[in-house]
This record gives structure tokens, sequence and C-alpha cells, in this order.
């Protein structure tokens, strides 16, 4: 089995708490359809534990088959450094369906980021760099798809549904438990 290689630290994105005693490490790519369905469990997974739960994204652009991956992690990326990760994250996947260059530059402005800025930081590809680091952190972890999970350094190899990651994660929990 295949553990997390690159452990959770400071450029990663993070929701849930910084010190909740179990972590969810996601590899995904803004265009795959299977991330797109993993999205809604993800958020009532995290909706279900709170605190207790911290989750990370890492991008994991399959490029070579969904054209729009990389740009649309950079523009995430773009937004972080804006503090506006994790929003532009759920618009992204919440209008995968239609994603496009146009379509990310509306949603930039939605937030109210400068799309000049957005621009720019695309043609020099600043935040390249970010993606290519998560996408070999993942290969180095043993990712050849999307979305791939990893629980608390783990590869979880279950079904990718509300009851099953929540089962996961309250497995861990329970082993986390000081025994009296």
């Amino acid at each position: 089995m295949t553990g997390l290689r690159v452990p959770v630290g400071p450029s990663d994105h993070i929701r849930g708490g910084r010190d909740a005693p179990t972590t969810l490490v996601e590899y995904g790519d803004y265009e795959c359809p299977h991330c797109g369905a993993a999205y809604p469990v993800v958020e009532a997974v995290l909706g279900h534990f709170g605190e207790r739960l911290r989750f990370v994204y890492r991008h994991f652009p399959l490029s070579e088959i969904h054209p729009h991956a990389e740009t649309a992690a950079e523009v995430a990326e773009f937004a972080g450094a804006h503090d506006e990760f994790w929003a532009m994250h759920g618009l992204i996947f919440e209008n995968q369906d239609r994603l496009s260059t146009p379509l990310l530059f509306r949603l930039a402005w939605a937030l109210g980021l400068s799309q000049t800025s957005l621009r720019e930081a695309l043609q020099r590809r600043v935040y390249a760099a970010k993606v290519r680091a998560d996408f070999i952190g993942g290969v180095r972890s043993g990712v050849n798809g999307t979305p791939t999970f990893f629980l608390d350094g783990r590869r979880y190899e279950g079904l990718i549904d509300h009851a099953a990651l929540v089962a996961a994660i309250d497995t861990r929990l329970a082993e986390r438990q000081p025994h009296p």
C-alpha cells in the first residue's frame, strides 16, 4: 500500500481543524468528472465532522485528457493568494460542466479578484510551480488517477460516498482515542 509521501505543510490549503485528530488529503483535477462527483461528498463529510477533520486539497491536473485542469488549478492558486482558494475551489467544481478560460475569469471577477492581475499571473505562470509540486508529490505517493484520497497518510481505497468516508474517518478517530 502506498502512503502519502509529502506531509501536510504550510503551502497546503486546509479546511476544518488545523490540529484535527485526523486528516483527509485529496489529489484532484478540476475537470475530472469523478472529482466533480466527489466534491459534494467531501463537502458533506466536512460538514459532518467539522473541526475534528482536517481536509487538504492538492492539484493533480491530468492535462492530457483535461485541457482546462491546469489553468483551473493555477486560477485556484491565484485566488488562494487573495484568501479566496476555497471559494474558487467550490465555484470551479460547481461550474465544472462548462469549464473554460473565460468562465474562470468570470469566477475570479465574481469573487472580486482583478482580471488583469489574473491574466498576468497566468501569462507569467506564477502559480505553475505550486501546481507542479502538488502533482509531483502525488506521483511520489503513487497517485495515478483522480480523485485519490489519503486518510492519515494511508491511501484510501474505499468507496467515495458519504457513508463509506464517514465510516472510515470514524474508525480512524476511534483508533486515535486514548484507551483507559
